[in-house]
């Protein structure tokens, strides 16, 4: 018999407080709350390069963009488009939720060519390497928007920290899987930081980038067995849909670290 005083009810409003139409939600404060500290951190790694300020400042608008569309394409068209096709007004409401990481990861990459294109002027895993890491604690923030929304979480647990979505009108304890990916991106950020500066790991182009690859989509990959499927078609699937797109940022992440590893040291001089 299941004691459900054991588990912890979550009722939490995704609504900090409202101004007439205006609503500032949890989930908005911790997107740009992430990305504050992370340009805190860009703008640090950045100078102890002796990089030019506006690299630094133009690098911050390019992946605000970037993560913003990229996340909410990859949502609207791997995960619903069935629904968005019928409510194309709702694909531009980002404060609903509704964000996918591997779109993120594709807007930033494709922004980043053209950023390290036209600002740069150096390969583009210079940028991404030194962009990965601040990145891997945004997204831990973005989880924990998720669990302020009371979304995205897992199927039914026994665990004594299982949650009880209220707001979802759920009745049974699951798994806070918001929190397991906050917990894995955290690490990683951790193990970035300490790579970034501690080792050589910034001279070797793609190195950073494939840590990045290979610890945030192998924990998706494995907490995606224990996650509720986000749409109904997934029920038919073998692995769910975020199984397969974490597959090939997985097989990038190994060819990048093992490329990198392979490859001499890279060093630029500033040219700024």
């Amino acid at each position: 018999m299941i004691n459900f005083l054991s588990y912890i009810r979550w009722n939490v409003s995704p609504e900090i407080f409202n101004l007439g139409p205006l609503s500032v939600r949890w989930y908005g404060l911790l997107f740009a709350s992430g990305f504050l500290i992370a340009y805190y951190i860009g703008e640090k790694m950045f100078r102890s390069e002796n990089v030019p300020q506006k690299w630094i400042d133009s690098l911050f608008f390019y992946i605000i963009i970037a993560t913003i569309l990229g996340a909410r394409l990859g949502h609207v068209f791997f995960y619903g488009w069935d629904y968005y096709s019928q409510n194309p007004g709702e694909i531009l409401k980002v404060w609903h939720g509704g964000l996918a990481s591997h779109g993120g990861a594709a807007g930033i990459f494709i922004a980043l060519l053209i950023y390290s294109r036209n600002v740069t002027k150096r390969n583009v895993f210079w940028t991404i390497d030194r962009v990965v890491v601040p990145t891997a604690l945004v997204s831990a923030f973005i989880r924990l928007g998720n669990l302020m929304n009371s979304e995205i979480y897992g199927n039914e647990t026994s665990l004594p920290w299982g949650f009880i979505f209220v707001r979802n009108n759920e009745m049974v304890p699951k798994h806070p899987t918001q929190i397991y990916e906050a917990l894995a991106y955290l690490l990683t950020f951790g193990l970035l930081m300490y790579l970034y500066w501690r080792t050589r790991a910034r001279y070797k182009q793609g190195l950073l980038t494939g840590v990045l690859f290979i610890c945030v989509f192998t924990a998706r990959f494995l907490i995606e067995f224990i996650k509720e499927d986000q749409e109904a078609f997934e029920a038919t699937m073998a692995l769910n849909m975020g199984q397969w797109l974490s597959i090939p940022f997985v097989l990038a992440g190994i060819y990048l670290v093992v490329n990198a590893i392979k490859q001499p040291e890279k060093h630029y001089k500033n040219k700024g």
